[in-house]
């Protein structure tokens, strides 16, 4: 098995930069390159460490700022895996945390906002309700393991759900739980640059490249019952969809 060191080269102590951005830049780069690939596990930094005859301390530093990408990811016990990208199926109804847990990863939010009040002029038509009708709104973040992936801004009408406070870890179970969780969805996706404030919340540069996905999702009836905005990270999500020529 080749060393780290062949795999991503060597540092340069007369280079450009402090070691620890020279080993993030090489380690990045061999992410970028598959020369590392999803879910390799990474020598122990002792080990990384003697390899390139840094300290312990400058390791640390490049594998935290790559953990702050979203590039790697700590598991305890285990050691720093290469962080998989995760692919989102656009033939598939699910929700965030039902993909995570089939890949394998672990799904948790942090709640930004969770809130009720009366339909807004664009939710109105959206989800084609009356002004004044009541609707919960739910603002997260999203992630798998320890990575930010997703900020996620859904509104629900109050006839889906009894409280604000039905939804925890996912909002599909609370749906599902009271009988209304959307059967079909219509999906949009286009490219979107982060700003300042949610580059900060999912730990990318301001001005990174992301992916927005707006969702309408419906009950059987034919009643709109979810609208969800979410924005996510483009160097860690995939979208993939099953096409066919509809001649049988």
């Amino acid at each position: 098995m080749a060393s780290l060191s062949e795999v991503i080269g060597g540092l340069d102590e007369q280079g450009r930069g402090p070691l620890y951005q020279q080993l993030q830049r090489a380690l990045r780069q061999a992410i970028a390159d598959n020369r590392l690939a999803a879910d390799e596990a990474l020598p122990p930094e002792r080990d990384i460490a003697t390899e390139f005859g840094v300290s312990r301390i400058t390791v640390r530093k490049a594998l935290d700022a790559l953990a702050d990408e979203g590039l790697v990811t700590r598991r305890q016990g285990a050691g720093t895996f290469v962080a998989a990208r995760v692919e989102k199926s656009f033939s598939k109804l699910s929700s965030f945390s039902e993909d995570m847990v089939s890949r394998g990863r672990r799904p948790h939010s942090a709640w930004l906002r969770r809130s009720d009040g009366r339909v807004t002029p664009e939710e109105s038509m959206i989800l084609d309700l009356s002004p004044g009708t009541p609707v919960y709104r739910f603002n997260r973040i999203r992630y798998a393991d320890d990575a930010p992936m997703a900020l996620e801004y859904s509104t629900v009408p109050g006839f889906a759900l009894p409280s604000k406070d039905a939804v925890d870890s996912s909002l599909y179970d609370a749906l599902d739980r009271h009988g209304c969780r959307p059967v079909r969805a219509l999906q949009r996706l286009r490219a979107v640059l982060f700003n300042l404030e949610q580059a900060e919340l999912l730990a990318v540069a301001p001005g990174a490249p992301g992916l927005l996905i707006e969702r309408r999702g419906f009950l059987r009836d034919g009643r709109a019952v979810e609208f969800t905005q979410s924005y996510y990270r483009g160097d860690a999500y995939d979208f993939v969809a099953e096409l066919n020529t509809g001649v049988s």
